[in-house]
């Protein structure tokens, strides 16, 4: 990759994997940290606004608990993360310190950013840290979140984070120095991509699993946050973080990969829309629809072939095309139920088949975002 410079970037948000984090045996891994500390304070003092994502809540509970690496029971999971999140926050709060930099931390569960007035309450409250200059560490709240209403991995919360924040960039500090045609680790052939241009299904059968027991995610999980990031506008690096001073290894030009961010990027309201990690149902619908939609026109009723999922009006909806791929997402202006009853219909028949007059539109094009990979090039 040609060294990409992270000072001229305004606001970075970096996200740590907890195997960066956590020995096995030993616990935190002091020396690393404060090396990042470091780097962090090199950006700061040159004006940049740091977010950090950090892993490890669990990895390090359970390793001051003396719980092994045997599969953990959801309330032992949750027990460790309450006592490693005392103890990560404390890490980072001395690390940053020594830079003389302030830190404050945020624990975040899916609803605080999938509901709209609870995204715009956690983005307020950030906005404050940054605006004291403070360096926010955002985790999952592991302490509660259960299967159901989780992430999953951080990688999707970092993309999430740095979207809500307008970061101009995301690194994603990693076991792995970048993405390759094929998990390295499998295929010695396999090559390193300096640079992606667009996340196309093409790069996505590029993705392995997570490399680690401490890991959730894995290569999947880092292309599905670079197109939350790269459709915002926000530029995306991958890298390793396993040597010391990960980020001022990017800055002397060693191996990562790159992502450019959309040229058309979507902005304010519809990041949140676009960001969305679960959608509550989904549509399919035929050519005719995919090409309004690609210009800029909104969904009816007439092109939808098929309702699926208990979604209410409101509801952000995935647009499928035909062989499934993802075209792109909105908020629905009907129940599921109605939606059913009025899918293929023309717009004067609504009224008639529902017995009230209703929005012509399934779902508007002001409540509707083209998928990044689908949207026409600038």
């Amino acid at each position: 990759m040609a060294a990409q410079s992270l000072k001229k970037y305004r606001r970075i948000t970096v996200k740590i994997g907890s195997a960066l984090l956590v020995d096995r045996t030993t616990g935190l891994k002091r020396d690393w940290l404060a090396s990042l500390a470091d780097d962090i304070s090199v950006l700061a003092e040159g004006g940049a606004e740091i977010l950090v994502v950090s892993s490890g809540a669990i990895a390090l509970g359970r390793t001051i608990l003396g719980l092994g690496k045997r599969a953990l029971k959801l309330e032992e999971s949750q027990a460790a993360a309450a006592v490693g999140q005392i103890a990560l926050a404390g890490a980072w709060s001395d690390a940053l310190g020594k830079g003389d930099l302030k830190s404050g931390q945020i624990l975040l569960t899916l609803g605080d950013t999938e509901e709209r007035r609870r995204y715009l309450n956690a983005r307020a409250t950030i906005s404050t840290l940054l605006k004291m200059k403070a360096v926010p560490v955002i985790n999952e709240n592991d302490t509660v979140a259960t299967s159901e209403i989780r992430y999953g991995d951080n990688d999707r919360l970092a993309a999430r984070v740095a979207t809500m924040m307008g970061a101009d960039l995301l690194v994603l500090l990693s076991d792995i120095d970048g993405l390759y045609t094929a998990p390295p680790a499998r295929d010695p052939q396999a090559r390193f991509i300096p640079v992606v241009d667009r996340i196309t299904a093409e790069i996505e059968a590029m993705a392995g699993a997570a490399a680690s027991e401490f890991s959730r995610g894995g290569m999947r999980t880092k292309l599905d946050a670079g197109k939350i990031a790269t459709a915002a506008g926000t530029a995306m690096i991958i890298t390793s973080g396993t040597r010391l001073s990960p980020l001022m290894a990017i800055e002397r030009g060693e191996r990562a990969t790159f992502f450019r961010p959309s040229a058309n990027p979507v902005k304010g309201y519809k990041t949140w829309i676009a960001g969305q990690l679960e959608p509550a149902g989904r549509l399919t619908v035929d050519a005719g629809a995919i090409g309004a939609l690609l210009s800029g026109k909104s969904l009816l009723p007439a092109g939808v072939k098929l309702v699926s999922g208990n979604f209410s009006r409101g509801d952000t909806v995935a647009i499928l095309s035909p062989e499934g791929r993802e075209i792109a997402r909105g908020l629905v202006a009907y129940d599921a139920a109605d939606a059913v009853r009025i899918a293929g219909l023309k717009t004067a028949e609504i009224e008639t088949v529902l017995g009230y007059e209703a929005r012509s539109a399934m779902i508007h094009r002001d409540d509707l975002v083209v998928s990044h990979s689908e949207a026409p090039s600038a």
